[in-house]
């Protein structure tokens, strides 16, 4: 992060895809967004060092018609592609696009490898608001609290009610009609949204029991409102490649689907909800008002922030992406040690980038 250091520039949000990152600033600089890592899709856009791999934190350039007015609200990283959300301008999509998930119209045989290629997404309702990438389908959130989706819909994912591939925005509709959304979630290939009101919608793959609160089918591909029972009012969900996590307006954390959930060794597996324990995050005697304000789901391990700025993670500790210290897979939250209280943070499959704010 040298580069970054040396201009003095804070990074406002972070995105973790399958071997590659992007980091943003909303500042008005004519630099806003960087790039590093896999780089053979042109996931990263145009890099004037290496095609296939960025080594180092390195520019990324958008065709923006007002460069030093507009501002990179968020980034979103998928197994081989991106989405940009600006303030003023759209959405900016860049990489593989072999399903639709950028966007825009799917060329056959075509080679992403130093294409170069920024597309700006059109035809949603209203402003977007919220970008979220599946492994290989794009969901967009916007003011109006509508969905759109595009991309690989062989398991449903992206909600349209059909099992194929689409290469342009197309609202979402199922249980979501008239519904206001106030976030969406993805990672694999299961979806989620969060009802302004607390309800939580899921389509797309349920093989490891992600929605089977309402289907014992292994797919959906039609938003379903989820049953769940005791989780109440939920804020926040969060989406891996197995498992399923929420957070209610209390602070709680409920877990389920398949993998390492949270709760120790034994549970590995679940259909509905597990609650899991506030103690798990540091509440204490102490500590007795510890609530985690947010959650964040690789594609197999968790991570959520508390109030009091701590990052606690579990999970697949792949390449240790975990930051315990440790390679062994952790089975409950465990506080990673970091200088400062952390923001926001940024799961992918076997790396991990934390927002930091200094205590000093």
């Amino acid at each position: 992060y040298e580069i970054l250091l040396q201009f003095k520039i804070t990074i406002s949000s972070a995105a973790c895809g399958y071997g590659f990152t992007l980091l943003a600033s909303n500042s008005r600089d004519l630099t806003k967004l960087w790039g590093m890592g896999l780089n053979k899709d042109s996931q990263l856009g145009f890099q004037h060092k290496s095609y296939d791999y960025v080594l180092e934190a390195s520019p990324v350039s958008l065709p923006l018609v007002n460069p030093q007015e507009t501002r990179v609200l968020q980034v979103s990283c998928g197994r081989a592609h991106s989405l940009v959300l600006t303030d003023s301008e759209g959405v900016f999509s860049m990489g593989n696009n072999a399903y639709g998930q950028c966007g825009r119209k799917i060329v056959e045989d075509e080679v992403y490898s130093g294409s170069h290629a920024v597309h700006k997404i059109e035809g949603f309702d209203s402003r977007v608001t919220q970008v979220a990438c599946g492994q290989d389908h794009s969901l967009f959130l916007t003011d109006r609290g509508s969905v759109f989706a595009c991309g690989w819909g062989a398991d449903g994912q992206t909600g349209l009610g059909h099992h194929n591939k689409a290469s342009c925005p197309v609202p979402i509709g199922g249980d979501l009609a008239g519904v206001k959304v106030q976030q969406v979630a993805t990672y694999g290939d299961c979806s989620l949204a969060v009802s302004t009101d607390g309800q939580v919608f899921g389509w797309g793959n349920s093989e490891y029991l992600q929605l089977a609160s309402v289907t014992e089918a292994t797919q959906i591909s039609s938003p379903r409102l989820l049953a769940l029972k005791g989780v109440g009012r939920v804020r926040q969900a969060a989406c891996g490649g197995t498992q399923v996590a929420v957070l209610n307006e209390e602070g709680e954390v409920f877990v389920w689907g398949f993998g390492i959930l949270g709760k120790g060794p034994k549970l590995s597996e679940s259909a509905i909800p597990e609650r899991v324990p506030a103690t798990f995050f540091g509440r204490s005697e102490f500590n007795p008002t510890v609530k985690v304000s947010s959650i964040h789901c690789g594609l197999n391990h968790f991570a959520a922030i508390t109030d009091r700025g701590e990052l606690f993670v579990w999970g697949k500790n792949v390449r240790g992406c975990l930051g315990i210290g440790k390679h062994d897979d952790q089975y409950f939250p465990w506080r990673v040690t970091v200088p400062g209280h952390v923001t926001d943070v940024a799961c992918g499959v076997d790396h991990m980038v934390a927002l930091v704010r200094s205590i000093i």
